[in-house]
């Protein structure tokens, strides 16, 4: 399995890219970055992943990343409080998804938060408060995750899973609950590693449960 990994220098992308290299057999990745010495050595070294940097700006680049790709993996997300405005990543998923299209690539999953809702959610005061919170303090950031959701779930041509993640942290629990909001499960609280070991779970499960829909995950 060939995947193509963007926003693999941040925590959340550097997790993401050793799971899929220790938990999927024969898989090799894409880095798109734009900042190449922000790759951990053990990446940049690993024969088995090649790094593009560019801006997701470049549709000649990104579409030579998209060659050969089974899935696209992204972990891009807003850097609150100072987020521009514009909805840039929202922007740049328009090129993901077009040069995906254009190479025949189907399977995409996509970081969000809990600024998108799904139509499964219900009230639940902690994420009603935390929602509120990014709309006052982070409203370019709000804007920005709210427009990818409503991009990639339009998007009926695809095998999209729009992954949201709650507050996260660096603990090292793998356990991982995907549900929705209200649903008298899912809490606030997510290490960043159980973002990848959703990501690579369904990735290797040959009929994966979370096609086309927006789950919230936490740990248990």
């Amino acid at each position: 399995m060939r995947i193509l990994v963007l926003g693999a220098t941040g925590p959340v992308g550097i997790l993401l890219c050793r799971l899929s290299l220790s938990s999927i057999q024969d898989s090799s990745l894409v880095l798109f970055v734009r900042s190449p010495e922000k790759v951990p050595n053990d990446l940049s070294s690993d024969s088995r992943v090649t790094v593009i940097t560019g801006q997701l700006t470049d549709v000649g680049l990104l579409s030579k990343a998209m060659e050969g790709i089974d899935a696209v993996c992204s972990a891009l997300g807003p850097t609150s409080p100072f987020h521009p405005a514009g909805e840039p990543l929202a922007n740049a998923y328009e090129n993901i998804i077009a040069m995906m299209k254009k190479h025949g690539v189907k399977r995409l999953f996509a970081l969000d938060t809990a600024s998108f809702r799904a139509p499964e959610d219900k009230f639940d005061i902690r994420f009603a408060a935390l929602v509120t919170t990014v709309v006052v303090f982070a409203r370019n950031a709000y804007k920005d995750v709210v427009k990818i959701g409503e991009i990639v779930s339009k998007q009926d041509d695809l095998d999209w899973t729009i992954v949201r993640v709650p507050i996260l942290n660096n603990k090292q629990d793998r356990n991982v609950l995907a549900g929705f909001i209200g649903d008298g499960r899912i809490n606030t609280g997510l290490s960043r590693i159980a973002f990848g070991v959703f990501v690579i779970t369904q990735l290797k499960d040959e009929e994966p449960m979370w096609i086309r829909k927006i789950p919230m995950l936490c740990n248990p």
